[in-house]
């Protein structure tokens, strides 16, 4: 362990005994709402457990959520640079883990590291609980990194009309169309990509989205990825603006707002892909005792 790390930052099972403890892994991680949306669960539900944060050094995940797991973690949420490192740290997969090439949940059972992606399924959720229809829309989702790739498939399942995968390079986004060609086909979706320049252009991005979802790291920067001319082209009042990125206005939702068009960051898939990991790790009988929407309630105020 980095001695420069505070103790707030690294989690030890050994200082818990007779608790299941668990942990949000990332870098940053101070951050982070996981430990009060985990706690919040565990008195929904009457579990006695303890969750805290690890914050692993850029190189070093694959030795910190061992060493975690070897002092007595029961789980892991991982976030923010290490959802790659912990699909190859991961013994079991589930197939949408697999499909995605990320994973955002660690836990073990048997002895091995079972990793799973939630994080789509938190964004549906999400998007349903705000009155979004997927079926039959139009999507179109900004980024192919490990952010897009796990949000693909749990869309796709919704049966839009189409979904655009829009990336600054093409190359990575149809190496995702190629990805979930069957996936979309089986649901009969039209899947397809784009570069960020595609979207200024009317004959080849011809209609406004329904759904415009930010996957990138832009709002983290404060920039949006998509330039005016593209704003003009792809929302209209009637279309719906998600970024992923949560706690502010970000660039793209100002853009989006000045169209007229309805915003939402983050927050809401943060709570409810949360929410899919607390049940993986203590139980799928306790979905009725746990109420993700008044969390986020709380969090929100």
């Amino acid at each position: 362990m980095n001695s420069s790390i505070s103790p707030e930052l690294h989690t030890d099972p050994r200082l818990h005994a007779g608790v299941d403890v668990y942990a949000v892994a990332g870098n940053p991680i101070s951050h982070s709402k996981s430990p009060f949306i985990h706690q919040a669960f565990a008195a929904q539900a009457k579990q006695k457990m303890h969750y805290g944060r690890l914050q692993a050094e850029l190189p070093s995940f694959a030795q910190t959520a061992k060493a975690f797991f070897a002092a007595g973690g029961k789980g892991m949420n991982v976030t923010i640079p290490f959802k790659l490192d912990a699909r190859n740290f991961a013994e079991v997969l589930t197939s949408r883990a697999q499909l995605a090439g990320a994973v955002n949940t660690l836990w073990i059972k048997d002895g091995k590291i079972h990793g799973d992606n939630t994080d789509g399924a938190g964004l549906v959720r999400d998007l349903l609980a705000q009155g979004i229809a997927l079926h039959e829309s139009r999507i179109l989702l900004l980024g192919a990194g490990g952010a897009a790739r796990g949000v693909i498939g749990p869309l796709l399942e919704q049966a839009p009309k189409c979904l655009v995968i829009a990336n600054r390079s093409s190359t990575k986004a149809d190496e995702l169309v190629s990805l979930y060609a069957d996936l979309a086909a089986a649901q009969e979706v039209a899947l397809e990509s784009r570069t960020l320049l595609d979207l200024e252009d009317s004959v080849v991005t011809p209609h406004p989205f329904d759904l415009v979802i930010n996957a990138t790291a832009a709002g983290l920067e404060d920039v949006s990825p998509l330039t005016a001319k593209a704003v003009s082209n792809i929302f209209v009042p009637s279309s719906f603006a998600y970024d992923m990125v949560y706690g502010k206005t970000t660039p793209l939702m100002q853009q989006a707002l000045q169209r007229g068009a309805r915003v939402s960051d983050g927050l809401g898939m943060l709570v409810e892909q949360a929410a899919d990991a607390f049940l993986l790790w203590r139980g799928s009988e306790l979905a009725a005792a746990i109420d993700p929407r008044a969390i986020l309630a709380q969090l929100r105020s």
